[in-house]
């Protein structure tokens, strides 16, 4: 594990996960991308599209999935796909519109990559990251590979990639900033369970936060 603090988090993230998808390109040829929604990924996507890195991202070859997104209407705003839609890869949305919401994750599961080269996170203030709800491990938990959280959480009925499928990746890449995320980063980074962040691998997971969300004293991560 690693945890990099920087003034541009984002940046250093995009370019990070630039580089990870050239290596599996050149390893396997292809690569596998999957990619949150929520206020912190559209500059580390746009880092992605910078065109000083256009070499060194070979989107023919790259394909991306969503780790969450909101159960709402194509075109809404809350939606995270609308963040994708100037990726030059092959994107796969969520089927989040589908009449049998269970039915349509099923089918999204079955055409996932049987390992993700990166998967990037995002971390709320309340500890979710991938919409897994706090109070609900059951999410994070379940045999399947997709899930789909039937209540509102934060205004939203979701679906989710579960913990399976995030903490079977080749790499994770976890984007924070903020205070008000410095205490679910510290239980993260002690081993606290109790929160839905709690349930990622801390091994083979880069951290790009800022200052103000670094820990407030040096710790030591709890290898899992």
């Amino acid at each position: 594990m690693e945890i990099r603090v920087s003034d541009d988090p984002a940046i250093d993230a995009g370019r990070w996960i630039a580089r990870r998808l050239r290596d599996a390109v050149r390893r396997r040829g292809a690569a596998t991308l999957a990619l949150s929604g929520g206020s912190s990924a559209p500059p580390m996507i746009a880092t992605l599209l910078d065109p000083a890195l256009a070499g060194e991202v070979p989107c023919d070859s790259v394909r991306v999935w969503q780790v969450d997104e909101r159960v709402a209407a194509d075109g809404d705003p809350a939606r995270n796909a609308l963040q994708l839609t100037d990726l030059p890869c092959r994107v796969f949305p969520m089927p989040v519109t589908a009449a049998d919401l269970r039915a349509a994750a099923r089918r999204y599961a079955a055409g996932l990559p049987e390992r993700f080269d990166v998967v990037h996170l995002g971390l709320g203030p309340d500890g979710h990251t991938a919409s897994w709800p706090p109070g609900a491990p059951e999410i994070a938990a379940s045999p399947r590979p997709v899930e789909v959280i039937p209540f509102e959480f934060n205004g939203w009925p979701r679906m989710t990639l579960t913990a399976s499928v995030v903490n079977g990746a080749r790499a994770r890449a976890l984007l924070t900033s903020g205070a008000d995320r410095r205490v679910m980063l510290e239980r993260w980074l002690l081993g606290d369970t109790t929160v839905p962040i709690g349930t990622v691998k801390r091994t083979g997971t880069w951290a790009f936060i800022d200052a103000a969300a670094a820990p407030s004293a040096p710790l030591e991560p709890i290898p899992r």
